[in-house]
């Protein structure tokens, strides 16, 4: 059984969806100590199953035990040590699918992890939950979704992913709304304020290439000029606030990376 491994969901679902990722751990005899999650600009709605997880986040140490617990955009690297025979199952929504949920404000929400109940999700989940079920309830929910028009924060997300070095005061003029406005509306349903969730974004698109591509054919320089980073220096200091560490002592073997699809 593999560690980590990831399921994806329908066309019409990923509008909302980013994938389900699932840590497994339930025929294990040992902890699993020490494994490491990067911030992505994703919410994770998690599914605990069997004993417990531990999750330190830069602001505190959660234990997770069976239950269902939905996690805070992350701002900094995580640890994460898993009992035996435990399994988590983790539903990753992009920044923003909360926000078709309006009654709910994330300003203050951050890196931060918070217990809740099955009743209070719009889809029915089971903490026994196989991935299979899981991905069925997923698709039938947000597959009803999919013809729905884009909100304020979707369509801020969506420039930003068309034009990564976009300002707020760009965002604003295509949007034909004030920045404090938008900045407003996006940090109560991101916890985020705009530049911040830019900042991320860059920061894992940059990971993502440095783990995936050959590092021997491609320069530090290299990776950073081409993700819109100033220059070398620039690049390491940003990866060093986030990590901890500099890119060349970077060990992906440490961390729950992304699998390329």
């Amino acid at each position: 059984m593999k560690l980590y491994s990831e399921y994806y969901v329908s066309q019409n679902s990923e509008r909302f969806v980013n994938k389900i990722w699932c840590l497994d751990n339930s025929f294990g005899e040992s902890q699993i100590e020490n494994k490491l999650v990067l911030p992505n600009g994703c919410f994770n709605l998690a599914i605990v199953s069997g004993n417990a997880i531990e999750v330190h986040t830069s602001k505190k140490k959660y234990e997770l035990n069976p239950g269902i617990y939905f996690c805070s955009q992350m701002t900094n690297k995580v640890l994460v040590n898993i009992e035996p025979k435990t399994k988590v199952i983790i539903i990753q929504l992009h920044a923003w699918t909360l926000s078709m949920f309006p009654k709910y404000d994330l300003s203050n929400f951050t890196d931060s992890i918070l217990k809740i109940h099955s009743n209070e999700l719009p889809f029915k989940v089971e903490i026994q939950s196989d991935i299979q079920t899981l991905l069925n309830t997923i698709n039938f929910y947000f597959d009803a979704l999919a013809n729905s028009n884009q909100n304020v924060i979707e369509r801020i997300c969506e420039i930003i992913k068309n034009e990564e070095e976009i300002s707020v005061s760009e965002i604003s003029k295509t949007l034909k709304t004030s920045q404090r406005l938008l900045q407003i509306k996006f940090k109560a349903a991101t916890g985020l304020t705009i530049k911040k969730y830019i900042q991320i974004l860059k920061f894992r698109k940059s990971v993502d290439q440095m783990v995936h591509a050959d590092l021997e054919k491609m320069s530090l320089t290299e990776v950073a000029l081409y993700n819109k980073y100033f220059d070398q220096s620039h690049f390491i200091k940003k990866f060093k606030d986030v990590t901890k560490t500099t890119p060349k002592m970077f060990n992906p073997d440490l961390y729950f990376l992304s699998q390329k699809r």
